[in-house]
Order: C-alpha cells, then structure tokens, then sequence
C-alpha cells in the first residue's frame, strides 16, 4: 500500500472583501482572492502567471477521501472554473478535481479538503474566474444532474495578471499551445509554427514505474514488467524534479535522454488493466473505477511537466485492444466518462499533447478478453473530448488491424489518426488516410506511431547487447537503416506529421521490458536529423503535399518520394542513392539544386548539376558522395 499519511482538517479562512489586485499584488506561490461576499472559501491562484505557463486555482472546499462512497469526491461533486480574459475572449470552462491535501505527490496525502483547476492562458493581461461547485448523486459523470451548491465554494470568482513568457528554446511555453487548424499539421498558437514529430511509440507501459504511489507494483499482475528506469537514472540532473526524498530520477532522466537526442514525443498508456502489462491505470485499486488515486496522479504531473519543459509532445494513449470494453461495455457512460474528465481535469492544461481514444481498437481485434467497440462507440468518445476538453486538443484512434473509414468527415470529432502497418507500407498508408480524409470533407492529421511486425518493430542498434540489429520481415532481415528511409522519411514525404517508433516484443528492450531508450540510439539521431532539416532549410512543409508522379513514382514505391509545393520548392528523397529526373513542365523560372544527407545531417551540398530551369522534365544529376545510400534533393526556385 502506499503511505498513508491523514491530513489535517483545515478550517476554511473567512476573509472580509480585498481590494482589486495590480500585477504587484501578485506573488510567485499564490495570491488570496475573495468576492464580495464574505463566508467564502480560501482559495489561492499559484504558478509563475505567464503566458502558456499552467496557472492553478486551489481552494478549500469539502472535506473528502479518495475512498470515500457517500459522497464519491470524483463524481458526485462537479467543480468547474470558467476562466475569461479581460477582452472577453478567450474564455475556458476548466473542469476541477479533488486534490487531498494539496501536496499529495510528496505526502502520499489520501484524503483533505483542497480542490483545483488548471489554466495554461493564451494572452497576457487580467484573467478573472468563477467557480461552480456542485454536489449531487454522479453529478460529475451526469450532464443532467442539477446537484446543489456548496455553500462557499460556489460562485467563489476573483483575478489576477498574467505576464508574457520568459522561455526559449525546445520549453513548449516558449510556443504556445499546439492546435489542430483544419489541415494535415498541428500549429503553435503563439509562434504559428507548424510541428512535426519523431519520438518513442515504447514501451507503452511507460508510466509503469517502481517508484510511483499504489499496490500496482506487487498485486500480483505482471510485476515483473514494473520499472525502475535505471539506465536512465545518470541523465537526471540537479534541479530537476524528484519527489518524497529524490525519487523519481529514472523516469525523469529518460526524459531527459529522449530530449537531448532531439526527439520531441513520449507515447505512453494512461490505463491498461487486462492489457498487456496491467501495471498502468489511475485508480486505487486494480478493480475500483469510481476512485482515483490522487498521489500517483500527481506523480504523473510532475514528469509529464518536465517532459513539456524539455520539448516532448505527450501521446495519451487511453487504452488498447483488452480494455476496449472495460468501462460500461464500451459505452461513453459514467464510468468511462469519470476516466476522461479526470485526465482533462489533470493533464489537459499542457500544451503539446493528443488524446488517443484507443490503440487497436474496434471489432476484429480478437485477443480482447471484453467487448468490441463499434462505430456509435468510438465516435461517442471523440465527441466526448470535443465537449469538455476546453482547449480542443488533437483527438485520433489507432488502428490496429482494422480501418477507420466510419470515422471520417466533418461531422466526426476526430481530428487524425494514429496508424500501425507495416514500417515499409509507412508511405503508402500515410498517403491512402490523408487522402481519404481529404475526399471525406475534414483533412486529418496522419502519424505513422506504431510499425509492423509486431513482434519486431525498430531492432535496436547493431551490437546493442550483442543483438545484430536486425529484424525479419516474410523471412526476410531488415535495419534501422530500412527504417529510416521508408518509414521515417516515408511518412513525412508522404505528408504525414510524423512518427513514433515501437520497439516490437521479441527483441532487447521491447515494447514492455524497455528501460533503455539507448537501444535505440542511433535511431534517435536519424530522428533529430530529420526533424532539424525542415525548419534549417526553411522547407514549408505545411504548404506542401506529396507529388511522387514529378518524379516518375506514380506506384508510390518505397525507391523515391517528392514532397513539393509546386512552382516554388520541391523535396526529393532517392531510397538507394542514383539519381532522378524532374516534371518542372507547370514551374517556370531557374531552380537551384543541393542535396542533403539523412545519414549524418549537416549543410545542403552541390552535385553534379547546380541549377535547372522550368517548363520541362529536367535531371537532377549525380549525388555529391556515397553512391548508393540514401539522399535528398532540395529544388528551390
């Protein structure tokens, strides 16, 4: 069991009115606000109130247990805090939770009387709140349910200012919030940047790990796949967070190897009883969904936090294949919807992130011990999110061995999808679902997250434990090096916004067992090289679209691809090095041609042929070097 430690009662503070508070008011830990009125609960406003920065109500409402049944302080309270700018817009109706005593990561605190609600604002200026607070039986997971006021906490409101951003560099609050706008590419509210990603499908049992709070470690189910992230514990560093006497270095410190390799997304399951592993879930016991257990919660925050800071997009994972049916057979009913708030309630605040509504999900999947979820049911969760995430973060679904054409168009509140096929149908896949997305009436973000064969995945590099870093494939070996060129380069000429590497379950630090994003080292670098070569040669990706046919690939075959924006600049990836030629019969004017090296990154370079005019099918000349590897062509007007 986890420390239990019983909280003191904390009497509510009864506050006479204050005066409106200026910027100078405002101290870094918190402030005290209270309305007109006096009896009302104390409440403070905490974080470092910038712009982006997660700013955070708490207050003293009813005195509570995360056991507690009569009343369940998950859902028969219901705290909502709308949040409004000065200028009217933007305004967030913000889900709040039960906090225990306010500081459970470090307390393993299970009951008290502190509530909260987060707030990541978009502008700067004054933002004022107010509070509703009801009780009533499911009054949370009930949208019909009146409930009544608890006195004191409802309709508590007060202010306060928000500052611009003081932050650089990779921190996702030096960008703003990331936002689906209607096309193939996630944006950044705050530099309108476009994102694309390259970052870890494994182990999806992530937030497995030894030293958060609960019985998961020792109850009986799979405790062998529990981590404690060792390898990883030399890339902490001081200042970085731990909690309860300097736990938590593991997990933080594969964070942070993840982000100095220059990979920019984590992916990890938030619940997976009767899954494959079934140590990661956010209840207090293994067969209770009505409680959640509100130290581990907390726990979660502290790393998923640092992985914002440290330029990591979250992939929320909710569930997979075995579960599908677990919460109300599969329905969005109360206790799937508990799940939900609590996740918006908790994590929704961050700025980088999508909510995968499930991975392998839907009929077919036959290993799935409960019920199938058909189309009424996956399009109920989307819609679900699209309600009561404030921010409308990107919603996808992964798809397993099945498709998601019933998903498509404007009515459904998916926003993309997150696709597992074989890594060498990468290119072909990301193609067929953008398209289709396309013909459907609402353009859907398309990552390639998840590569076939499952039981092999991304082999580790060569000589990692001794392995040959190889997988096989119908009989046949493949590589990283394979990977790279029709996987990795294969989505994101495809015009996909990215991919997330698994790691397969029969190869060293597989999809369950890893602990040691190492093994996959050289993989990363390749990643980071990719991800660097679009904005370091200014290359517009977000207003480009795939155009194999220009260079003779009209069969969308793994040997070249062409992403372009037609007239204005072209990207042409050769799989096997040689050369191609160019359909510039629509382009006019004289392009320059250089070449890039996936391999190692770097400069443009020259080849044979330095520039070419337009209107005709033109050469693009010999590669500058190692003939017969793989190349990219930058044609620029």
């Amino acid at each position: 069991m986890k420390n239990r430690h019983v909280s003191l009662l904390l009497v509510p503070l009864l506050l006479a009115p204050l005066k409106p508070l200026s910027a100078a008011d405002l101290l870094p830990v918190g402030v005290l606000c209270s309305a007109a009125t006096p009896m009302l609960a104390a409440s403070s406003v905490s974080g470092e109130l910038k712009q982006w920065h997660k700013v955070t109500l708490t207050l003293d409402g009813p005195q509570a247990t995360e056991t507690d049944t009569d009343p369940n302080p998950f859902t028969d309270y219901r705290m909502e805090v709308t949040f409004i700018h000065e200028f009217g817009t933007p305004s967030y109706k913000v889900p709040g939770y039960f906090a225990a005593d306010g500081n459970a990561a470090e307390t393993s605190a299970t009951s008290g009387n502190k509530w909260r609600a987060h707030l990541s604002p978009d502008k700067t200026g004054k933002w004022t709140y107010k509070v509703s607070f009801l009780k009533g039986k499911n009054v949370a997971v009930d949208e019909s349910a009146k409930g009544t006021a608890v006195a004191g906490s409802d309709t508590l409101s007060g202010s306060f200012h928000v500052a611009s951003t003081d932050k650089t560099g990779r921190d996702f609050r030096a960008k703003g919030r990331l936002t689906y706008v209607g096309g193939h590419y996630l944006q950044f509210a705050g530099t309108k940047e476009y994102f694309l990603k390259a970052g870890a499908d494994a182990p999806e049992n992530f937030l497995a790990y030894r030293e958060f709070d609960g019985d998961f470690t020792k109850d009986g189910h799979n405790d062998n796949l529990v981590k404690d992230w060792k390898p990883h514990v030399q890339d902490w560093k001081p200042g970085d967070p731990t909690w309860q006497n300097g736990k938590g270095k593991g997990i933080i410190g594969a964070v942070n190897y993840l982000a100095g390799k220059g990979a920019n997304a984590v992916s990890f399951l938030t619940m997976n009883i009767r899954g494959d592993d079934q140590n990661v879930f956010p209840y207090v016991s293994y067969t209770d969904y009505a409680h959640l257990d509100v130290s581990r919660l907390d726990q979660w925050e502290l790393v998923l936090a640092h992985a914002q800071k440290r330029g990591l997009f979250l992939h929320f994972k909710t569930q997979e294949a075995e579960n599908q049916g677990l919460l109300d057979g599969g329905e969005t009913g109360p206790q799937r919807k508990l799940y939900y708030r609590e996740l918006i309630a908790r994590f929704g605040h961050h700025l980088a992130l999508n909510w995968n509504m499930g991975e392998e999900i839907g009929p077919g999947l036959e290993k799935a011990p409960t019920p199938p979820q058909l189309t009424p049911q996956r399009l109920a969760m989307a819609e679900y999110f699209h309600r009561n995430d404030p921010y409308r973060h990107h919603v996808v679904i992964h798809n397993g061995r099945m498709a998601f054409d019933d998903l498509l168009g404007p009515k459904s509140k998916y926003t993309g999808v997150s696709i597992q096929y074989s890594w060498s149908a990468a290119h072909q896949k990301t193609l067929e679902w953008l398209k289709k997305s396309e013909a459907a009436g609402k353009p859907w973000a398309v990552a390639n997250d998840e590569q076939n064969p499952a039981e092999m995945g991304v082999p580790p590099d060569p000589g990692y434990q001794g392995h040959s870093g190889e997988g096989i494939q119908d009989g046949k070996p493949y590589t990283l090096h394979d990977v790279r060129k029709s996987c990795l380069w294969g989505t994101l000429l495809a015009g996909g916004w990215g991919v997330e590497y698994y790691f397969g379950y029969k190869l060293p630090q597989s999809d369950l067992s890893c602990q040691d994003y190492r093994s996959r080292d050289q993989s990363w670098d390749y990643c980071r090289i990719a991800l660097e070569f679009f904005p370091a040669n200014q290359i517009p990706f977000w207003e480009m679209q795939n155009a194999n046919a220009l260079v003779g690939n009209a069969a969308n075959t793994n040997d070249k691809y062409c992403l372009a924006k037609a007239g204005e600049v072209y990207v042409v990836f050769l799989a096997n090095g040689g050369t191609t030629d160019l359909d510039l019969s629509s382009a006019k004017g004289t392009f320059t041609v250089q070449w890039f090296n996936p391999r190692t990154g770097g400069k443009l370079a020259d080849g044979s042929v330095k520039s070419v005019a337009g209107s005709g099918r033109v050469s693009l000349g010999n590669l500058p070097a190692d003939a017969g590897q793989d190349w990219l062509v930058v044609v620029r007007r």
